[in-house]
């Protein structure tokens, strides 16, 4: 991967509808833990790292390792807030080729069905797609989730295959069939902003599913 400049990253803080989503930081440890613990019994069906045990290290080197992929243009990982609350985590992450991003996404239990995972993946779509380069974004999950479908499906995302996990099931829920969905940036669903619910604004919510959980292995606190 080539230099990552400052035009090449998303906003720190986006916001759709009532999800805001600011950028984890290592300040945040704190948070990363609480939200985890609060929903891991959901979790652990359909994310690995749910079942590997979770303690304030490990959210600590979540925040960390979020901080690196950040500067290295790997990963771009948001706490998702509602009124000040976090509620979940989601990322875009560069591990699908060249053009190319993928998003993951995960909402704590008791705010699950309130259309959180599909806000917050509206403001990553329409983010990544304002990135130079980034003609296809993606979302993938268990085939067994299907909750999780209803996000790509709602946003005007096209499923394009359905093809065993290379690992097999990795986590307790999983059937092992991994479910692309594709939207490239001709052809992509924007939902409609609310005013003032661009880059940058207001509601950076707490500082330093599962009927909505998405994508692949993604790490902890960060979909």
């Amino acid at each position: 991967m080539g230099t990552i400049t400052r035009m090449d990253r998303p906003p720190e803080l986006l916001r759709h509808d009532r999800a805001v989503l600011r950028r984890w930081r290592v300040a945040d440890a704190d948070v990363a833990y609480r939200v985890v613990a609060e929903s891991i019994d959901h979790l652990r069906p359909w994310m690995p790292w749910a079942g590997e045990g979770h303690s304030p290290d490990a959210s600590l080197e979540f925040v960390t390792r979020c901080e690196r992929e950040w500067a290295e243009g790997q990963a771009y990982n948001y706490a998702v807030s509602v009124a000040g609350s976090t509620v979940g985590s989601c990322s875009l992450m560069r591990r699908i080729g060249p053009g190319g991003l993928e998003i993951g996404y995960w909402i704590h239990p008791s705010w699950t069905r309130r259309g959180l995972a599909t806000s917050a993946a509206s403001a990553l779509l329409r983010a990544a797609f304002e990135l130079p380069g980034v003609e296809v974004v993606e979302i993938h999950h268990d085939e067994a989730n299907e909750a999780s479908g209803g996000v790509p499906r709602r946003l005007g995302f096209t499923e394009v295959e359905r093809r065993p996990a290379i690992e097999g099931p990795s986590a307790p829920g999983e059937s092992g069939v991994e479910v692309v969905w594709r939207a490239h940036r001709d052809t992509a669903l924007l939902l409609p902003q609310p005013p003032g619910a661009g880059a940058g604004a207001a509601g950076a919510g707490e500082a330093g599913a599962v009927a909505e959980a998405g994508g692949r292995a993604v790490s902890e606190a960060g979909t």
